[in-house]
């Protein structure tokens, strides 16, 4: 057993002797099927606290020939795939974690410095296979697959954090990625090559040349969908096992979206929640706010207008083919979006081509980015809002009225008024409030039609739901007469607590008082 060559599997026995270890050895069975073939270079890239480390800790352990880790797979997933006993430990591995190394180097040679310690590792395995002098790596591993016809599996961690750490160092990045292509690209030796970090790796300008990985971003995660978080099912049955709220946890730290699995949950937060038993902003204490409002606060076009639009409910189209890959050459909104999409700040529905803000402990990232200058004028309308939200829970329709002038007010020079859906957006943020109360739902099917707006209480018999309905240049009255006509309510069926029924409109000639607003209560029970 090595330092980087066949680390063992003590790293990935004490994940599995934790506390909460949720199996994900699934994954095994698919970098099987890509062992040896034109799919074996991976580059999978989440935010951080994803597990991403514990997957390559979990690859090294079942493929590394270093121990038998037949005993840590007994009784999980892989074990019943047919692929499991082929590699179980069949194979070198190479463990490399960048960040390691690129601290040791101390912005010196960081390619020096990584073949020196593994070249000096494999040589206690494979020494009599090459020349004490060789210091290239790729010409060691040529050597022992010549005289051996033994391939090797890299599981790569933090892969970019040269970009991400050495922004403004194009040489060190240039003479990184040429690393890189040498070792892998088109090499012999190479049955597996899994990377793991933060981005992706193409569009590093001429050194693109990583074009050998198969990419599973944020973006487009594929086949790894289950895999880059908790799925809706693991995480109910620990809110089970730990007696915690499943829809709070899920308005805590769901909302990551994909093609298959439209319910992913942030790992690092479900099981600090479920430990601590206590729902709060684990994933982003890992973090400062800084690093959000630098990117909040670039004064691209349309930038402000989106984020705001998020944080009112409301997702926002985005190209993210534009993007190329880095954190220093940001040319657009559509950039900084899709970097915060990588970064897990924002989510993504690739089927709309949306980004959205994903829960509420991301909204809370939000707001204290906001909060500490630059955006008065939105945290004015969200401080108001919970006096809004108690207005509109006595029925005290003209107070409401009057505090959605002011919302408005405030944010006009961000967002303007042009239809229905740019109010209900402006609507959701003056309530911005409610979120630790409720679910708040837009255009949630009901009766003959979709309701605007559903406010649905996280806590039963706490809060009554509203349904919200919204007009533009009619009356509010008109809204009111629209929720019962359609049968709006039957959305709620099942609810038995107190609903009320919301009506709103925008007048646009009426620069005075725009807003008017009616309310009803329909009663508990339905």
């Amino acid at each position: 057993m090595g330092v980087y060559l066949n680390p063992g599997n003590d790293s990935f026995a004490e994940a599995i002797h934790s506390e909460i270890y949720v199996d994900k050895t699934g994954l095994i069975a698919w970098t099987n099927r890509y062992l040896n073939t034109e799919q074996k270079y991976l580059c999978v890239s989440r935010p951080r606290r994803f597990g991403k480390s514990m997957a390559l800790r979990m690859l090294a352990a079942y493929y590394g020939s270093g121990r038998d880790s037949r005993e840590l797979f007994a009784g999980r997933r892989i074990e019943n795939d047919p692929s499991y006993e082929e590699y179980l430990n069949q194979y070198d591995v190479i463990l490399l974690n960048m960040q390691q190394f690129l601290i040791r180097a101390k912005d010196q040679d960081v390619t020096g410095c990584l073949e020196q310690s593994v070249i000096r590792d494999i040589r206690k395995t494979y020494g009599d296979l090459f020349s004490e002098q060789e210091t290239i790596l790729a010409v060691v591993l040529e050597q022992i697959y010549a005289e051996t016809g033994k391939k090797f599996i890299f599981l790569i961690d933090e892969w970019d954090c040269v970009m991400r750490e050495r922004q403004e160092s194009e040489e060190l990045q240039k003479q990184y990625l040429d690393f890189l292509r040498n070792l892998l690209k088109d090499q012999p030796y190479v049955a597996l090559a899994y990377m793991t970090g933060i981005l992706p790796v193409k569009k590093y300008g001429q050194h693109s040349a990583l074009n050998m990985f198969w990419e599973y971003s944020m973006t487009d995660q594929g086949f790894l969908e289950e895999y880059t978080g908790f799925t809706e099912t693991e995480v109910q049955e620990l809110c089970e096992r730990y007696g915690m709220d499943f829809a709070e946890a899920g308005n805590w730290y769901d909302g990551y979206r994909f093609v298959e699995f439209r319910h992913i949950y942030n790992p690092k937060s479900v099981v600090e929640a479920m430990l601590r038993h206590r729902f709060f902003n684990y994933w982003t204490t890992t973090e400062t706010y800084d690093a959000l409002k630098v990117y909040m606060d670039m004064d691209y076009d349309g930038l402000r207008q989106s984020i705001v639009q998020m944080l009112g409910g409301t997702p926002v189209r985005v190209n993210t083919l534009s993007f190329r890959n880095d954190m220093r050459n940001l040319a657009s909104r559509d950039d900084v979006l899709t970097l915060l999409i990588h970064l897990g700040y924002l989510a993504y529905d690739q089927e709309r081509e949306e980004a959205f803000i994903p829960n509420r402990e991301i909204v809370r990232e939000f707001e204290n980015a906001m909060g500490v200058g630059g955006w008065p004028e939105v945290m004015r309308v969200l401080r108001a809002s919970e006096q809004l939200l108690e207005d509109t829970l006595r029925c005290e329709a003209e107070r409401v009225a009057e505090g959605l002038d002011r919302a408005h007010m405030e944010v006009a020079s961000i967002l303007t008024y042009n239809d229905e859906n740019s109010l209900a957006c402006s609507i959701s943020l003056a309530y911005y409030s409610a979120r630790k109360d409720y679910r708040i739902i837009r255009e949630l099917p009901a009766g003959k039609g979709f309701a605007d707006v559903v406010f649905l209480p996280l806590s039963f018999g706490k809060k009554p739901a509203l349904v919200v309905e919204l007009k533009y240049d009619k009356s509010a009255d008109t809204a009111i007469q629209q929720i019962k006509d359609r049968q709006y309510t039957r959305a709620l069926e099942g609810y038995s607590g107190e609903i009320l029924l919301v009506g709103v409109n925008y007048d646009k000639d009426n620069r005075n008082k725009p807003h008017s607003c009616v309310i009803e209560k329909l009663g508990y029970g339905m």
